[in-house]
């Protein structure tokens, strides 16, 4: 407050103590593959467009690599920015992903071109470490002679495994199916995707080529999140660019899959190549089951705990949590407002609760707040069913 001599009217900003939360970004990719120009090998470096990474990653060569492909994919999409990590091979990924842990908007990684199961593995390890923000979008094999071997989830037999049980005749592969599915993500922090694509080089446009999808995938993912927002499933949509697949599925064949969490993608007549199915590698009784809900309440987590940093040393009292509650709230009214939380009022969408119940003496004293948020999220709608009969004339 100023001091006040003249006679007048004066005017002071007063601040109302609101904090507002901002939504983190759910756009950016991380890339990992194979470039063909020899250019900061094994260092994350950002990219916002496909000439770019063009004239930075791209040798003079007749056809692209199945990374160059991927990536050019991306951009197609709609994805607008990407870290990309030119590596020579597998056993550089994770040195790359330790690179990656040092970026904190990495919403998206990928590894086009090297993902088998080992990297697979490595893959949903880095996306489920604790603080991680980033989702693992894992391609699957081009083709399978055996689709049941798609919706097991298998594992490397152990030292102590090769012999015995492992190697009975009447046993299936189990090291042949891990090359083909990686290990099941208790808390659905990746996604599976079969077959492979069919596109144009993106270096020759004449000739066509098979790609992992990853590439495309994540540029579908971000684009959906720009147009729709990240508790939308990233499905239904039409992979721009895919002429064909490397494999066609039936309705059956896809009904072998789904529920075991191998998001396929297809060719339906009059739409084109459409990515058909939303789930991630959780059980299918898990709560995490779907993409859009792992990728949503990472997304609010995140943007939780990015916002409320200034609580940290506060005086733990009823008005500091007065305004945890506050600022919390606002932030969450907003996205049900938009769409992304069940209720017809914010009371049936979330609670947040902050106050001497959560946070008792011996808390208190153990330098400690505690605040509890509860939300019920939308969840996509999976299966629609039309149940048609016949009625009476009189009854119509």
């Amino acid at each position: 407050m100023g001091e006040y001599l003249t006679p007048g009217v004066y005017v002071e900003e007063v601040s109302t103590g609101a904090r507002p939360i901002a939504a983190v970004g759910t756009t950016t990719a991380a890339f990992i593959g194979t470039a063909s120009k020899d250019f900061r090998r094994g260092e994350p470096v950002q990219v916002v467009n496909w000439g770019e990474f063009r004239d930075r990653f791209m040798a003079e060569a007749p056809r692209a690599t199945p990374f160059e492909n991927a990536v050019a994919g991306f951009f197609l999409n709609g994805g607008s920015r990407a870290y990309v990590v030119n590596v020579t091979g597998a056993g550089d990924i994770p040195a790359a992903l330790e690179r990656l842990a040092a970026l904190d908007d990495v919403a998206m990684v990928a590894a086009p071109g090297l993902c088998d199961f080992a990297v697979a593995d490595l893959l949903l390890t880095f996306c489920e470490r604790q603080g991680s923000t980033s989702f693992a979008i894992l391609d699957g094999p081009a083709d399978s002679d055996d689709l049941g071997a798609l919706t097991r989830v298998g594992a490397p037999p152990a030292d102590g495994d090769k012999k015995g049980k492992a190697d009975a005749p009447d046993k299936p592969d189990r090291k042949a199916e891990a090359a083909l599915r990686p290990r099941e993500s208790e808390r659905g922090y990746g996604a599976f995707y079969f077959p492979h694509i069919q596109i144009r080089d993106a270096r020759d446009a004449s000739a066509l080529v098979t790609i992992p999808p990853s590439g495309h995938i994540a540029g579908m993912f971000a684009r959906n999140d720009t147009e729709r927002g990240v508790h939308k499933a990233p499905a239904n949509m039409v992979v721009r660019g895919a002429l064909g697949l490397s494999r066609r599925l039936t309705d059956a064949e896809q009904g072998q899959l789904n529920p075991k969490s191998v998001n396929v993608i297809r060719f339906f007549t009059g739409r084109g190549t459409v990515l058909w199915g939303g789930r991630t590698l959780a059980a299918e009784a898990s709560e995490w089951r779907y993409v859009p809900i792992r990728r949503f309440f990472t997304m609010v987590e995140t943007s939780i705990k990015r916002g409320t940093d200034w609580v940290v040393f506060e005086p733990n009292d009823e008005r500091l949590w007065k305004s945890i509650r506050r600022d919390v709230s606002s932030f969450l009214t907003l996205l049900w407002r938009q769409g992304a939380l069940m209720g017809s009022t914010p009371e049936q969408a979330f609670f947040v609760k902050c106050d001497a119940e959560t946070n008792t003496q011996d808390v208190i004293d153990a330098g400690r707040v505690v605040i509890e948020i509860g939300l019920a999220p939308v969840k996509p709608a999976e299966f629609v069913i039309f149940r048609i009969g016949h009625a009476a004339p009189d009854v119509i």
